[in-house]
């Protein structure tokens, strides 16, 4: 029985993986990272992203051209193209792997502790019998449920990360 859940686990969390993969590459080709709609012209909206610029006309026509250079880029889109496309640098994608992983897992910690503390206070005052019953007292809101998922997604995420950093230094090259 226990095999059985530690399976459905490594597929669940293989299916986040395929998931926050997919998604990544996604985020990393389409042109859709920033957007400007112009004032002066309002029938056309431009749109940018880490390899190209789009144009969209208001007939639907989308002309898009590559980043002339590097440098013309603003930093933020520098730095983002940089640190999506290090596959050819394993020793920094393990290291940002990790850090990734960390920088997750801290994320999640910070919000599962605050999210249980006020659930943990919101059940002792509910159960309290000093207050008469005639007192209305304080339930979980959506918040609570919706902060415990996203604490749990979050350190997932970062044991991911850091499990595939892991499995990715220890990961031996295949032969030519």
């Amino acid at each position: 029985m226990a095999g059985g859940c530690w399976a459905k686990a490594r597929g669940g969390g293989m299916l986040l993986a395929l998931l926050g993969w997919i998604s990544s590459c996604v985020t990393t080709f389409v042109p859709l990272w920033k957007n400007l709609n112009l004032e002066l012209n309002e029938l056309e909206v431009w749109n940018m992203g880490l390899w190209q610029v789009c144009i969209t006309q208001e007939e639907g026509v989308v002309e898009c051209q590559a980043h002339g250079s590097f440098l013309a880029l603003p930093p933020e889109l520098r730095i983002s193209r940089l640190l999506i496309t290090c596959e050819d640098k394993p020793g920094r994608k393990r290291q940002l792997l990790l850090g990734g992983g960390v920088t997750l897992g801290v994320a999640g910690i910070t919000t599962l502790v605050p999210v249980s503390w006020v659930a943990y206070d919101t059940v002792l005052d509910f159960w309290d019998e000093t207050v008469p019953d005639i007192v209305p007292r304080w339930e979980f809101g959506e918040a609570t449920f919706l902060g415990w998922f996203a604490g749990a997604f979050l350190a997932a995420g970062g044991l991911l990360l850091a499990c595939s950093a892991r499995s990715a230094s220890t990961a031996t090259p295949l032969a030519p």
